[in-house]
């Protein structure tokens, strides 16, 4: 087995160049591997619009180290808008994914990933989903695996001898917490952008992380008689 894990998200555009980004992770860990920076922007700099949630030391950490792994993809979106038409294409070891959609649409996920396994101590409890990445997720298939995930967490805690809560209190916590980070760090982007397609690719985002704790009770009550063999 591969020591890393692999997506290659692939921009056709109709007109101008297309853009290619391979993004490789620890198999283990699932931290993203990644070139360090040479000379990176100041927006990069941890106490740049820092994040009014971040727990990290600016004495210990120079840089945001989510800010450092998005500087070339913001620095190859800066001058796009975010309705523009593209053709997004994502390969995974199992499969390929593909997409005609525009590109802050294509460029949501791909951020996610990069954010959420950059070593930001409030997006690694979203890490695990990246192993189980599903490109452009509807709302539905973003509730299901974010819950999924949520009670597998308490079961390997009630494993560890650890306390485990089966209700979704948690998980609400987590996306406000996230949701902050979001939004303080979009703050970040704009210095990094002429254009809105990297802005409103974390705007879909945050969204997505503002709505789950919403509608997931509906959600799983809605999709509960799926599971009828399990609860008769």
């Amino acid at each position: 087995m591969e020591s890393k894990i692999y997506f290659e998200y692939v921009f056709k555009f109709k007109k101008g160049q297309d853009k290619k980004f391979l993004i490789q992770l620890d198999r283990k860990t699932l931290a993203l591997e990644a070139e360090r920076k040479q000379n990176p922007p100041l927006w990069a700099l941890l106490n740049h619009k820092k994040c009014s949630n971040c727990p990290v030391d600016a004495k210990i950490q120079f840089y945001c180290p989510v800010a450092l792994n998005i500087v070339d993809i913001a620095e190859q979106f800066k001058d796009m808008v975010s309705h523009e038409e593209v053709v997004v294409t994502v390969r995974t070891e199992e499969r390929v994914y593909a997409k005609e959609t525009t590109v802050q649409n294509g460029l949501s996920p791909l951020i996610g990933i990069i954010m959420t396994t950059s070593g930001c101590p409030i997006l690694e409890h979203l890490k695990p989903m990246v192993r189980f990445h599903l490109p452009f997720a509807d709302l539905d298939e973003t509730v299901f695996r974010m819950v999924s995930m949520y009670l597998l967490v308490q079961y390997f805690r009630y494993q560890d001898g650890k306390d485990a809560v089966w209700r979704l209190d948690g998980l609400t916590k987590v996306y406000a917490a996230v949701g902050i980070v979001n939004r303080d760090f979009a703050e970040r982007l704009r210095d990094a952008a002429k254009k809105d397609a990297n802005l409103n690719a974390l705007v879909n985002l945050d969204c997505f992380a503002s709505m789950v704790p919403l509608v997931a009770d509906e959600t799983m009550k809605a999709i509960r008689p799926y599971f009828n063999a399990y609860l008769e």
